[in-house]
C-alpha cells in the first residue's frame, strides 16, 4: 500500500529544491494540483506548503499566473548580529542563542555576538547601545532582537535601537515580544511564545486543580509577553465565572513580606500565577516564611522552565517556552525579510506546553 507524504516532508522537499536552484528564481512550481497527484496527498495540503512557502518569503502566489520562486541565491555570506540581552539572566535566551548558531551552520550564515548578557540589568543596559553601535557600524545584513526588560527606561530604550536599524537599512526581528504594549503594534517581525494561550492554559490548570481565588505576581517593569499572560488569565476566569479583579495583580518585590501578606489567601482555594520561574522562587520562599504551606494552603506556578524549577523544596509547575522552534521561525523570518524588505510584518506565536509539577496539586 502506498503512502501518502506528510506536509512537513513536502515542505522540506519543495524548499530544499528551492534553495538548491532546482526551482531557480523566476520560475513556477507545478501546480497546487500537479503536486497533490505526485505526492498522493489533497490539494489543500499542497495549498498549505505553499502557503508557509509564501509567509517565509520563497515564492509569490499570482492569481491567473502561478506560483513563482522569489528566493536569489547569493555567494555572499550573509551575517546576523544577536541583540539577546536576556541571555545574561535567563536560560531561554541562551537557548534561543545556542539554536541560532546551530541554524547560522545549517544555512550558512555567520552570527555576531556582542555581549549584553551580564546577569544584573542595569549593566546590560549600559552595553546595548555599544552593541548597536557595533552593528551598525559593521553593516550586518541584519539583527535578532529581545528588547531589553527590567529596567525603568527599558521601553525608551527597545525603541531607540529598532529605529536606529532601521535608519540603517537593517532588517529586524524581535523574538519574545514586541516593543510596544498590546493593542499597540511595531512594524517589525515578532516571533514569540503565544502568551495568551499560556496564560488561559495556566489559568486553567489551577481552576482545575480547585482553586477559585487566583493572583498574579510580577515584577516592576517586566516585558509586554507578561501583559498577554495576564489577558489571557481575565479571559478564563471570565469564562469560568469567577472573580478576578485589580486587587488579584501584584506588581512588586517577592523578596518583600510585607508587599506579599497583602494577598489574599483562602486555603484550599487559591492559586498563584507569576510571571516567571525566578520571582515563583522567590515568593514560594516569603510565603512560607509568612506561614503559609505550598500545596496545602494555596498552589502556585510560573513560565519558562528553568533548570532549578523542578528542584525547588516544592518542585515548581512551569510553562515551557519552544526555544528552538523560537529560533528556527526567526531565522525563516529574517531571509524572507531579506529576500523582500517591503513584505509585510508578521507576528508567530508558538504553542509552549505546561510542565506540571508538586506546586500546582494539593496534598491531601
Amino acid at each position: 500500500m502506498e503512502t501518502k507524504s506528510s506536509y512537513k516532508s513536502i515542505y522540506s522537499i519543495v524548499k530544499k529544491d528551492i534553495l538548491n536552484g532546482t526551482f531557480p528564481t523566476g520560475s513556477l512550481l507545478p501546480t497546487e494540483l500537479t503536486l497533490a497527484d505526485q505526492y498522493s496527498v489533497s490539494r489543500p495540503t499542497i495549498a498549505k506548503v505553499y502557503n508557509q512557502l509564501q509567509t517565509e518569503g520563497y515564492i509569490t502566489k499570482k492569481k491567473g499566473l502561478g506560483t513563482i520562486v522569489n528566493y536569489k541565491q547569493t555567494s555572499k555570506t550573509l551575517t546576523f548580529g544577536l541583540l539577546l540581552p536576556g541571555a545574561g539572566e535567563s536560560e531561554i535566551f541562551s537557548i534561543i542563542n545556542d539554536q541560532l548558531l546551530k541554524q547560522s551552520e545549517i544555512r550558512n550564515f555567520k552570527c555576531l555576538w556582542e555581549g549584553a548578557t551580564a546577569s544584573n540589568a542595569n549593566i546590560r543596559r549600559e552595553l546595548i547601545d555599544s552593541c548597536c553601535d557595533n552593528y551598525i557600524s559593521k553593516k550586518v545584513d541584519g539583527v535578532f532582537f529581545s528588547p531589553l526588560e527590567r529596567v525603568a527606561d527599558a521601553n525608551e530604550i527597545n525603541i531607540r535601537i529598532c529605529e536606529r536599524m532601521e535608519e540603517a537599512g537593517i532588517p529586524l526581528i524581535l523574538i519574545d515580544r514586541d516593543i510596544f504594549k498590546f493593542p499597540k503594534r511595531s512594524n517589525f517581525d515578532i516571533v514569540c511564545l503565544d502568551n495568551f494561550s499560556a496564560g488561559c492554559i495556566m489559568a486553567q490548570h489551577l481552576i482545575n486543580q480547585g482553586c477559585t481565588n487566583i493572583h498574579f505576581f510580577h515584577r516592576p517593569d517586566s516585558a509586554y509577553s507578561v501583559d498577554m499572560r495576564l489577558i489571557g488569565i481575565k479571559e478564563v476566569m471570565l469564562q469560568n465565572k469567577l472573580p478576578f479583579n485589580l486587587s488579584d495583580v501584584h506588581c512588586g518585590n517577592p523578596e518583600d513580606t510585607n508587599f506579599v501578606k497583602q494577598m489574599q489567601i483562602i486555603p484550599g482555594r487559591t492559586g498563584i500565577i507569576c510571571a516567571n520561574d525566578s520571582t515563583a522562587a522567590v515568593l514560594m520562599s516569603s510565603l512560607t516564611d509568612i506561614g503559609w504551606k505550598i500545596s496545602s494552603d494555596l498552589l502556585i506556578c510560573a513560565y519558562d522552565n528553568m533548570k532549578y524549577s523542578m528542584h525547588l523544596k516544592h518542585s515548581l509547575t512551569s510553562f515551557k517556552q519552544p526555544c528552538e522552534e523560537i529560533a528556527n521561525v526567526s531565522v525563516e523570518l529574517m531571509f524572507r525579510r531579506i529576500n523582500d524588505k517591503s513584505a509585510y510584518p508578521v507576528t508567530v506565536n508558538l504553542a509552549g506546553e505546561i510542565v506540571i509539577r508538586d506546586s500546582s496539586k494539593f496534598m491531601e
